[in-house]
């Protein structure tokens, strides 16, 4: 018997997708856009979808939607994204050097540094730490021309 029981991943076909209007599904884009770009929601650990829809004065269906439909993922996916981005700034500027790995990683959102350290993983492909020493060792080599 296997030991892990690992299925082909299908494609859902969602009818709710289908039903949302083009202009509906621009307009929430580009609110979920404000929302993490500008306003930063993702760095609150906190924040769920279901905020998000009732922030957007819309349901979970249409924001799960509008979130495969324009980003290609899945709404925990997404705010990791944009987690790890801020973080890979932060793990590298002058101005966090004092902070710790954890540090940032709360800072950014995640509310343990095990799911920081997992998602960190899955977008570099190397940890935290590793990054910032390699980020680190290639600031302090000499440029030659």
């Amino acid at each position: 018997m296997p030991k892990y029981n690992i299925t082909e991943k299908k494609e859902k076909d969602a009818t709710y997708r289908m039903l949302l209007r083009p202009e509906l599904i621009d307009d929430l884009y580009e609110k979920i856009l404000h929302k993490f770009v500008v306003e930063k929601k993702y760095r609150d650990p906190s924040y769920s979808a279901r905020q998000l829809a009732t922030d957007l004065e819309t349901n979970t269906r249409y924001i799960s939607a509008v979130i495969n439909l324009r980003f290609q993922q899945n709404y925990s996916t997404l705010v990791n994204e944009y987690r790890i981005r801020e973080a890979l700034y932060m793990l590298i500027d002058h101005r966090y050097q004092d902070k710790t790995v954890e540090e940032i990683a709360n800072e950014v959102g995640f509310a343990n540094r095990q799911s920081f350290y997992a998602a960190f993983y899955r977008i570099k492909g190397i940890t935290p730490k590793e990054y910032r020493k390699q980020q680190l060792e290639k600031s302090k080599k000499p440029k030659t021309l």
